[in-house]
């Protein structure tokens, strides 16, 4: 059995920070759980890195699966990986298992893991600000594009979250005349521990949008959509609950957030959500509303149709391969659609939404238990 090494520099520099989990951040949670007990832990930093000890990786992993988040022993563990360097001896079978993008510029990385015979894979969740760079950040485009071509020259295997977002590297691969390495496709689990629902947030029907504010999750046309609503509606409009930090290029919707009248008793903004919470917004919810551009995956509508609640989301590949046609589909777009939609969810007799949860009643939820089993048999065929 070869040994692991798990790079858990975002994990560290995000939960010190004070930070909660994002979607990237719970997948790198899941492969602590299930690798601990054969991994040692790995540290980088603008390429270099440095690797803990078998009893300080456990310590590092026990730090970063807790629920309360000790940060000053998180930075001392950073600091004990910098000490330490890559120093020791190193199984020839061992495999570093990467899960997010940080760090995937660096061809000194992959030169120091090649120089003790690790091999190194990487876990592509999307190309998003390549190919939709209007809704990054400016420049993000560039280093994106380094982490990728990176690891098409130099990883040994590549991980993807969907066969969509493997479509899309290999196009890319093709366009820029580089290798596509040995990968596999593993869909993800819901991210969230389960949690019991709790009792209901608000007594009003709501709907609920999760996710980071940035401008490909359409937060600004819905807002849009819920001020239609409350036009024609008023008080009997259903409320809408936006989860998620406020994120980057999306003045617009925080303006809408903050300066709308029509918007200031319907629309609830949750920007610091415990998990706890999330679970009781999502299960009393009307639906989840996922109006997104483009997503590499989309792990809270899994989350969603897990907990049986419905999901209205927009048409796009990636929703179809993850969740069938058990959710209902419109284009992101679509202003009138949305609206006819949301207003039928939102009656207390919804025939649209019981069709609905009639169908969740088939969804098969992925579990870690599948996804791990896909990348196993991966991972022996490196080693």
């Amino acid at each position: 059995m070869s040994t692991l090494f798990l790079d858990i520099s975002r994990l560290v520099l995000r939960l010190h920070s004070g930070l909660r989990p994002t979607g990237i951040d719970r997948v790198g949670l899941a492969y602590i759980e299930r690798y601990r007990e054969r991994a040692r832990a790995i540290v980088s930093l603008r390429g270099f890195s440095g690797s803990l000890s078998p009893s300080e990786s456990q310590h590092a992993f026990d730090l970063l699966l807790a629920s309360t988040r000790k940060r000053d022993a998180l930075r001392r563990i950073a600091m004990r990986a910098c000490i330490n360097g890559m120093r020791g001896q190193y199984d020839k079978r061992s495999i570093l298992l990467h899960t997010s993008h940080n760090g995937m510029e660096y061809p000194r990385y992959y030169g120091a893991m090649a120089k003790r015979q690790i091999r190194s894979v990487f876990m592509v969740h999307d190309l998003i600000p390549m190919t939709h760079a209007e809704y990054c950040r400016p420049g993000i485009d560039a280093a994106h594009r380094k982490r990728i071509h990176t690891a098409l020259r130099l990883a040994d295997g590549l991980i993807m979250n969907s066969t969509a977002t493997l479509d899309t590297l290999t196009d890319e691969a093709h366009r820029a005349d580089l290798r596509v390495p040995p990968g596999v496709v593993a869909h993800l689990a819901p991210g969230n521990t389960p949690h019991a629902p709790g009792a209901r947030p608000i007594d009003a029907p709501y709907f609920v949008m999760l996710g980071t504010i940035e401008p490909r999750k359409n937060h600004w046309f819905m807002l849009h959509v819920w001020r239609r609503l409350v036009e024609r509606l008023g008080a009997a409009a259903p409320k809408l609950v936006v989860i998620g930090h406020r994120g980057w290029e999306s003045e617009n919707t925080f303006d809408m957030l903050d300066r709308c009248m029509h918007l200031q008793d319907t629309v609830i903004e949750e920007s610091d959500c415990s998990d706890e919470r999330l679970a009781a917004w999502l299960h009393h919810a009307r639906a989840l509303l996922f109006p997104s551009f483009v997503e590499g995956y989309g792990m809270p509508i899994i989350e969603a149709l897990a907990m049986h609640v419905p999901v209205i989301a927009s048409d796009i590949p990636v929703f179809r391969e993850i969740a069938g046609d058990t959710p209902d589909f419109l284009d992101p777009l679509d202003g009138p659609g949305w609206l006819a939609r949301i207003e039928a969810y939102a009656k207390h007799e919804s025939i649209e939404r019981d069709a609905q949860r009639a169908r969740i009643a088939a969804f098969r939820t992925p579990t870690w238990h599948e996804h791990f089993a896909h990348v196993d048999r991966f991972l022996e065929t490196l080693a």
